[in-house]
């Protein structure tokens, strides 16, 4: 279950309006990184919602999730399907929604929630080799 959810809304509607009264520039909004125009090609979900800026591509979710317990798998994009599993199995870690558009470039923070089961993960230590093995 989602907890300290927080939706970014009212920030990319105040992004967008300062688009529009000429306070910023396309320029100032539509600098995704490589890296998160990368991922939203390979590994991002795709929406229905069209971009607000060029309108000519729909937008695409790229998620990353991060957390003491991950290791390895912190600061990684993940899927639905596989934060559903993680949720499951870590205490608890921090997911981030960017919306992204692979046609201008525009990106933004959307939503960002913890998942996890609420309690620390017990770590499995190595089995010690008996005296005689």
């Amino acid at each position: 279950m989602r907890r300290s959810v927080v939706d970014y809304g009212l920030a990319r509607r105040a992004t967008l309006a300062s688009v529009l009264a000429g306070r910023m520039t396309l320029t100032d909004v539509c600098d995704a990184h490589p890296y998160l125009l990368r991922a939203a090609k390979f590994h991002g979900e795709p929406t229905e919602t069209r971009c607000p800026i060029c309108r000519k591509a729909k937008l695409t979710h790229v998620t990353y999730v991060y957390g003491d317990e991950l290791g390895q798998y912190e600061g990684r994009v993940k899927q639905g399907r596989e934060l559903d599993e993680m949720a499951a199995e870590y205490g608890e870690f921090q997911v981030y929604v960017v919306e992204v558009c692979q046609s201008c470039g525009w990106n933004h923070l959307t939503s960002s929630y913890v998942l996890g089961t609420g309690e620390p993960r017990v770590r499995r230590g190595r089995r010690r080799a008996q005296a005689g093995d």
